[in-house]
């Protein structure tokens, strides 16, 4: 059986006092505010409050990835409502910084961590965080970044909330394959009777990177394939691995721009190279892709009547952000696997609630009560859905 929240809180209520911290429930926490922190208090809310002596750190791995941006303002709404003291940190995109935040935070009378944990190559920086708490009986939600079956099962306080990474790209991979094949003829500009293809990966080691690069291609190959016509190419076939990285962990949009407008020198339809389909792993690189073909003159959206105006070479994306939703409602962008950034919030203060109430953290979290759960781990999978332009009529 997993601990009640009343031992938790009360060996964390100890650590609270030897730091010199006053928490109530209903104000934010007091003292300073740890570098890369932001403070939001509770108040009373809309939905059913809870009551508790919970005082949660949220731990974002960078405040400027959009889809977590998402999260977070949904996160804050979500805990405002409920009554409950959060704090909310933003490790901007370094595991040294998240860890700190973490440990101060602990010491300062935090009882309930709520982690998006930056390094996911290695299972080590979460297992840290997971001994920190641990020691002193505080409950862990990880969520979005996948940490491993062995992190979350050391610690019977411990579950994940996020996707299962290699639907993202299995959805995306036949999203692609059936546009292809229904458009065969106009987007292979050379004639050639192949496409090429540039993959915007993201990030080196990221499970769902690895997952989205890797099924996204060989799902749409398979259909290609099973149609009568040959798999894709990537656009330089001198290259020793067909995706380009953001060197800096970012998926930022200005990485991917930088890439097409390189590629865009020497790849265009006047050389019969030109690339004629753009795959990335999130949201931010297909706009950052746009961009670049917007200046060369393709994706320039629809006209009045509705009809693309000039070329538009298709690009697919991940997360459906609000931006994405928006070019694809003008014709600009193809289509995006949506990550549902409402529903993973609901899902993660679901088990805030089941901790502030006393219950076991996964009290009716379950298939019969909606959720879909690992069967040998507590890790929650928020489903992903398709968003193309239909969905945007």
């Amino acid at each position: 059986m997993k601990k009640k929240f009343a031992l938790i809180l009360a060996a964390t209520m100890t650590v609270g006092m030897l730091a010199g911290c006053s928490n109530g429930s209903n104000s934010t926490p007091t003292g300073s505010t740890p570098a890369g922190s932001t403070s939001a208090g509770s108040s009373a809310g809309t939905t059913t409050p809870i009551s508790s002596d919970l005082n949660v750190g949220v731990f974002y791995y960078d405040y400027s990835d959009v889809y977590i941006s998402s999260v977070r303002t949904e996160m804050d709404k979500l805990l405002t409502e409920m009554g409950v003291t959060y704090k909310n940190y933003d490790a901007a995109g370094s595991q040294p910084s998240q860890t700190e935040q973490v440990s101060t935070a602990i010491t300062a009378g935090t009882n309930l961590l709520i982690v998006n944990i930056v390094e996911t190559s290695t299972p080590d920086p979460a297992q840290n965080i997971v001994e920190q708490a641990k020691a002193q009986g505080i409950p862990v939600i990880f969520f979005n970044r996948e940490v491993a079956d062995e992190v979350v099962n050391s610690y019977e306080q411990c579950a994940f909330v996020g996707t299962n990474a290699p639907d993202a790209g299995h959805m995306q991979g036949a999203m692609i394959g059936e546009y292809l094949l229904e458009n065969y003829d106009a987007i292979d500009l050379n004639g050639d009777g192949q496409i090429s293809y540039v993959m915007f990966k993201g990030q080196e080691g990221n499970a769902e990177a690895e997952a989205r690069t890797q099924f996204a291609v060989e799902d749409a190959n398979k259909l290609l394939t099973e149609a009568g016509k040959p798999e894709l190419a990537y656009y330089d076939a001198n290259a020793a691995t067909k995706y380009l990285v953001d060197t800096n962990g970012k998926w930022s949009a200005q990485a991917a721009t930088d890439y097409m407008n390189t590629i865009l020198g020497a790849y265009t339809e006047s050389n019969g190279n030109m690339v004629e389909l753009v795959i990335a792993n999130n949201d931010e690189m297909a706009k950052g892709a746009i961009s670049a073909l917007q200046v060369a003159g393709y994706n320039q959206g629809l006209d009045e009547d509705g009809n693309p105006v000039g070329t538009n070479i298709p690009v697919f994306g991940v997360d459906a952000t609000p931006d994405a939703r928006t070019m694809i409602s003008k014709g600009q962008m193809t289509a995006s696997v949506m990550q549902q950034a409402d529903v993973m919030a609901q899902t993660i203060t679901a088990l805030v609630t089941n901790v502030g109430e006393g219950a076991d953290m996964m009290t009716n979290i379950d298939e019969a009560n909606g959720y879909v759960v690992d069967g040998s781990v507590d890790k929650i999978r928020v489903p992903y859905a398709e968003y193309n332009a239909e969905s945007a009529t």
